[in-house]
């Protein structure tokens, strides 16, 4: 397996123009945090509401012309789902995407609105590849990951990339870590750009599969029953890749979790403070920030990845009254 590098991510970030969107660093109050200024990385503006147009669009911009012709065909609970579906429409290309039973339905919704055709899978009885390669069989559709991919890691590290060019002073970055992904190109940027940069990936504890395995020196699967739990359904992938776990044990400074309170008060405060729309994965790294500060590296100048804003319209609301804290 040959890492993703530097080269590869510069190469994405040309290859994204027009289709990915620069996002902006906004800076965030956490008075908590005296001498330390936090700045949000707003991926929950792109046009899909999530970083991973980024990883979706670079691998089918990558396509050959008889690739692109076959179609494409991938497996999400959402925000990839809608990555390659944009992408897929944008290029001309058919799609097919197979999303779970518990997929939010404003994710479903979205999907299909932009022309992909959704295959529904039940998580408890079926895996999702295993869903893929069946359709896969009928037709020669070109699979898309949504992160077990050197182009889909290259294209999410374009987000670290834009990180280092806003911010030089940069000295933590978090951010969510579902299939490892985002955090392997965010860390194969970063540290190659900065290698005194820390970089922390962030797990719900009911879903600490990655965490689990860089513990253990090799993947760690979990259970579906166990990953569901939680209110983060961006992250609820049951194990890192070979290739994510090969690149967070290199690249990655560790992994923390928080608990399901934790990621709710963060995302509470995300709404009602930055103003921002966000679905509960993206509060992954404030959670952290504010239940782990003591233990994480020291910083000055600290980025918190959000990951994206497609939230549910009762999640919305239930967040924002304030429940089961």
């Amino acid at each position: 397996m040959e890492f993703v590098t530097l080269h590869d991510i510069e190469q994405a970030q040309a290859r994204l123009r027009g289709m990915a969107r620069r996002t902006p660093l906004l800076p965030l109050a956490v008075p908590e945090l005296p001498g330390e200024a936090v700045y949000l990385k707003a991926e929950s503006l792109q046009p899909i509401g999530s970083f991973k147009i980024r990883g979706a669009a670079n691998r089918i911009l990558a396509l050959t012309a008889a690739e692109r012709a076959q179609g494409v065909i991938a497996y999400s609970s959402g925000n990839h789902a809608q990555g390659v579906a944009y992408a897929a429409r944008a290029l001309g290309l058919s799609a097919i995407i197979v999303m779970p039973t518990n997929a939010p339905a404003v994710k479903v919704a979205a999907t299909r609105a932009l022309g992909a055709e959704v295959v529904m899978y039940d998580p408890a009885v079926e895996r999702r590849e295993d869903v893929a390669a069946r359709l896969q069989a009928r037709g020669a559709r070109v699979l898309v990951p949504p992160f077990d991919d050197p182009y889909v890691i290259a294209g999410q590290g374009t987000a670290g990339l834009e990180i280092f060019e806003d911010l030089p002073a940069v000295e933590l970055v978090l951010a969510p870590v579902g299939g490892g992904g985002l955090l392997s190109g965010l860390a194969v940027a970063l540290k190659a750009l900065k290698p005194s940069v820390k970089i922390i990936g962030v797990e719900p504890e009911l879903a600490a599969d990655a965490q689990a395995s860089l513990r253990a020196g090799r993947v760690v699967e979990w259970p579906t029953a166990d990953t569901n739990r939680t209110l983060a359904d961006g992250v609820r992938t049951l194990a890192l890749s070979e290739r994510t776990f090969q690149h967070l044990r290199t690249y990655a400074d560790g992994i923390v979790t928080v608990s399901e309170a934790d990621l709710r008060r963060a995302a509470r405060r995300l709404l009602t403070e930055a103003r921002l729309v966000v679905e509960p994965t993206a509060a992954l790294p404030l959670a952290a920030l504010l239940r782990h500060r003591a233990a994480l590296p020291p910083s000055r100048h600290t980025v918190l990845l959000l990951s994206g804003g497609n939230v549910d319209p009762a999640t919305l609301a239930a967040l924002l009254a304030g429940g089961d804290d």
